[in-house]
């Protein structure tokens, strides 16, 4: 029994990695689609922002819509949108058929995701949930360090469509692996809307949602157009940024590890001011005094690793201000998460397209700056308050 319930996780973690692949690979491989496309690097990003709002907002109308089917049939739909979108992705031509498969491939990987990590509490026995949990979402993370640097190498020796015809065909196989390895089980109930906005009452967790939405419009402004920006900033051979893809990958899951181990020993609120202070700054070093490969590698280094610690600690505040509704907060934060990605994929093919690429640094450290403030007024006015009552 204990063996199956751990190959369960590790199918729902490989999966993972593919439906990741589908939405991160896309930034490694941007130029070579506006190529194909015949479009602007700044309108082929907007197919990121396409795919962010679809997962924002096409997840949680999909899983209310099918709460009444067990979560493998729900897996088994996440999944078959993916070969759709990736099917669509390689054999229609057109921005617009582009458009459309990235819609639903941004659905197919928010239900398969929002499933997969419900799914892995319940086949993992008690006392394994948490590490359960942690291995699927290191499915998602690798694929940031695997799914993007081997797109652009496949890109680069072959054709970025191959990249969606090997999603597709493994998205297939792995429709008839769920079926066979994963139980029939039982959906939850549904939350209403209403209660969930419910929580956006308590002005704790507003102010974070807004932290966490600007803190990822920067990292979308910057991140969405790395590709293009790194080819401009300091051009380099395609096995040159394969391997700055790549290292950049290993660097979002040490900032994430980080994060967590600096919650741990500083508390929440120094290590997100630390975190987000180095993010903008590193942003900012890159747009000014990038150049040299060596330098531009290391403030990319430690850019990802600033802008990852915050990912763990803004989750551990929300969930330590509302214990009790974690499932809903986390739901909701992800949400705005998605949102923050499609604003400033938007944004960021704006300023690509009206003043520079150089540009896309600067207007995402604006944006983690614009968190900081919100969250140094928060902490300001929550801890005032807290004064307050204690002197009442």
């Amino acid at each position: 029994m204990s063996k199956t319930w751990k190959l369960q996780i590790y199918l729902l973690t490989l999966i993972s990695l593919l439906v990741g692949t589908s939405q991160n690979v896309f930034v490694g491989i941007l130029d070579k689609v506006a190529d194909y496309a015949g479009v602007t690097v700044s309108a082929a990003g907007q197919l990121v922002t396409l795919f962010a709002l679809a997962n924002a907002i096409g997840t949680p109308i999909i899983i209310l819509a099918t709460a009444k089917l067990d979560q493998r049939k729900q897996l088994i739909l996440a999944l078959s949108l993916t070969v759709l979108g990736s099917a669509m992705t390689v054999i229609f031509s057109g921005f617009g058929f582009l458009m459309l498969s990235r819609i639903v491939l941004g659905v197919g990987m928010g239900v398969f995701i929002v499933t997969a990590f419900s799914l892995a509490a319940k086949l993992s026995p008690r006392g394994h949930q948490a590490s359960a949990l942690a291995t699927v979402t290191m499915g998602f993370s690798a694929s940031l360090v695997i799914g993007v640097p081997i797109g652009r190498f496949i890109a680069a020796s072959f054709d970025w469509k191959v990249i969606y015809w090997g999603i597709g065909l493994l998205c297939l196989l792995a429709i008839f692996a769920v079926a066979r390895m994963i139980p029939a089980t039982k959906n939850e109930a549904p939350v209403p809307l209403s209660k969930q906005l419910a929580l956006l009452k308590n002005s704790k967790i507003t102010f974070s949602l807004c932290v966490t939405f600007f803190l990822f419009i920067g990292y979308a402004v910057f991140y969405t157009y790395i590709t293009p920006f790194l080819n401009t900033v300091s051009p380099m051979s395609e096995r040159a940024l394969s391997l700055t893809l790549l290292v950049l990958g290993i660097a979002t899951l040490i900032g994430s590890k980080l994060g967590g181990f600096m919650t741990d020993r500083l508390g929440f609120a120094r290590t997100l001011f630390f975190g987000m202070s180095v993010n903008a700054l590193a942003l900012i070093m890159l747009s000014t005094i990038a150049g040299s490969y060596i330098v531009t590698f290391v403030l990319l280094m430690v850019w990802a690793i600033a802008a990852w610690t915050s990912g763990p600690t803004l989750q551990y505040n929300l969930v330590s201000i509302a214990p009790e509704a974690s499932g809903i907060i986390l739901s909701l934060n992800s949400s705005v998460l998605q949102l923050g990605m499609a604003t400033g994929a938007a944004f960021g093919g704006l300023v690509t397209a009206g003043l520079s690429i150089q540009s896309v640094s600067l207007v995402a450290a604006a944006s983690v700056v614009v968190a900081i403030s919100i969250f140094a007024i928060s902490f300001a006015l929550f801890r005032s308050n807290v004064k307050t009552r204690l002197n009442g």
